[in-house]
């Protein structure tokens, strides 16, 4: 992978499908942000609403990026994951922050984020925390962090709240970055990346991304308990089983890891 040299503090990648309506909002917030030395890099997944026609009003302030239809994958997992690798080839800042198009960030959240990173410099990976954006209300959405002797993976959240630093993500691609595991979106990648591979997930507690929860998000065809949501996380435990693997440590079995193998197993 050619990495470009970087004059530039932060890229924001912003990935976009079918998003017309948030659009103005998540772009206006990163052209608002207090820092200035930072580039938008907008990657468009094969819309087909007005989404590129609006961009087309933000061309001298942002660089877009077409996905063109051989990369186009029936998976929307896989078709997030491959934008926003697209999107950091083109980048040049020692810090990347992901953005979700129906997303968009809270005015400070570039500089906020950069300075704890400065302030930790062993730090790679970042979680900042998600106000929940339900039309006209706005309600922070409280976290907690779970007891990793019961569980596989630790809690996160989501897409856009995380933001990597440069050198980091380089190894994040090479491991995660792959056609395997369908049902398991990048933001779980990452954070289960994280959690084996330094053995902990920063979480910075500050308010930062305001997040919508659409009805027709891919977690809405998850209910809790039922079928698809049992399916979708023995899934996520043979990702953490074969991540294990490819890192070379003992994959761990745990009491989650246990019942959920033994609940699919008869479904």
């Amino acid at each position: 992978m050619k990495i470009q040299k970087n004059k530039i503090l932060s890229t924001v990648i912003i990935v976009n499908y079918n998003n017309e309506k948030y659009i103005k909002k998540c772009l206006n917030s990163i052209l608002e942000q207090t820092n200035a030395n930072n580039e938008i890099i907008f990657v468009d997944d094969k819309s087909t609403d007005n989404s590129l026609k609006i961009v087309e009003k933000y061309k001298n302030k942002i660089t877009v990026l077409k996905t063109p239809s051989r990369y186009k994958s029936k998976y929307g997992s896989y078709n997030q994951m491959n934008s926003y690798y697209r999107g950091f080839l083109k980048s040049k800042g020692k810090y990347i922050f992901f953005l979700d198009s129906d997303d968009y960030f809270k005015k400070n959240k570039l500089k906020k984020v950069i300075n704890y990173f400065e302030k930790n410099l062993d730090t790679n990976v970042v979680f900042d925390l998600a106000i929940l954006k339900n039309k006209n209300k706005s309600s922070k959405l409280k976290f907690k962090q779970k007891k990793f002797i019961l569980s596989s993976w630790p809690r996160f959240t989501s897409q856009s709240c995380i933001t990597v630093k440069r050198s980091f993500l380089v190894e994040i691609f090479k491991f995660l970055k792959l056609r395997k595991f369908e049902l398991i979106w990048f933001d779980f990648r990452i954070a289960c990346f994280c959690y084996l591979k330094e053995k902990k997930i920063n979480i910075l507690p500050l308010y930062l991304t305001y997040y919508r929860q659409l009805e027709n998000s891919a977690s809405s065809k998850f209910k809790t308990f039922s079928t698809n949501w049992w399916i979708r996380r023995n899934q996520a435990h043979d990702f953490v089983t074969y991540l294990s693997k490819k890192l070379k440590l003992k994959d761990k079995f745990t009491i989650d890891k246990f019942f959920t193998k033994l609940i699919t197993f008869f479904k």
